[in-house]
């Protein structure tokens, strides 16, 4: 997280369920200004403090995590029901190393239905997954890859290229739930638009560092 203070009580109330289910939770700060990471550590949940940046966040908390399967949650999307158990049953069925979910942005435009359904599709035709889709990964292949590139942008996709040698990821159809603020801040088109732009540029060996000055 960073500086998520305004939907803290919401994120924890969240985290604590998964506790009570038995997950380890960590909850890995990039560095708030907001007093958010220390109202979480007052919570009672481990925080541990990072270098800000979305993987290396994700790979602080990898590198402190014991279980054998990881789960990467953004701070603003929200697991549906029942999460945890349908993730167990789809890598054992499947005997994929990796997944995702199917995820619905959380938003009053209309066209966000029309962009999370883009975003599944693709995703299910590509094999590559997004952060906002909540990634899972055993420990085992998520250490065989090196986990996170260490870029500033794009650092989904390149995971998911590198885990695509292994298998390709087993696609959870419940749905998470994402904050739309950023479409809806900067405009939903003209966030599409930018985020295929990036995209190709990504994919035509565009640096990731000058593609988060775009971003951004």
């Amino acid at each position: 997280m960073l500086n998520e203070a305004q939907g803290l009580p919401r994120l924890l109330a969240r985290l604590r369920a998964l506790e009570r289910q038995g997950c380890e939770v960590l909850i890995v700060d990039g560095g708030s200004d907001d007093g958010g990471a220390e109202r979480a550590a007052q919570a009672g949940f481990r925080v541990l403090s990072s270098p800000r940046g979305r993987a290396r966040q994700m790979n602080q908390g990898a590198a402190h995590a014991t279980g054998d399967v990881l789960l990467f949650l953004h701070a603003d999307t929200q697991l549906p029901d029942g999460a945890l158990v349908t993730l167990r049953r789809a890598l054992q069925r499947s005997g994929a190393p990796w997944g995702r979910f199917d995820v619905v942005i959380e938003g009053r435009h209309p066209m966000l239905r029309v962009v999370a359904w883009l975003m599944n599709l693709r995703s299910r035709w590509t094999g590559i997954a997004t952060g906002d889709q909540a990634i899972f990964v055993t420990r085992e292949a998520f250490d065989t890859v090196g986990g996170y590139p260490d870029q500033p942008l794009m650092e989904d996709i390149e995971l998911s290229s590198r885990l695509l040698h292994r298998a390709r990821p087993v696609c959870i159809r419940d749905r998470v739930q994402t904050s739309g603020r950023r479409w809806e801040s900067r405009g939903v088109w003209r966030t599409v638009l930018l985020m295929w732009q990036l995209r190709w540029a990504y994919w035509r060996g565009a640096p990731a560092v000058q593609l988060a000055q775009r971003y951004r």
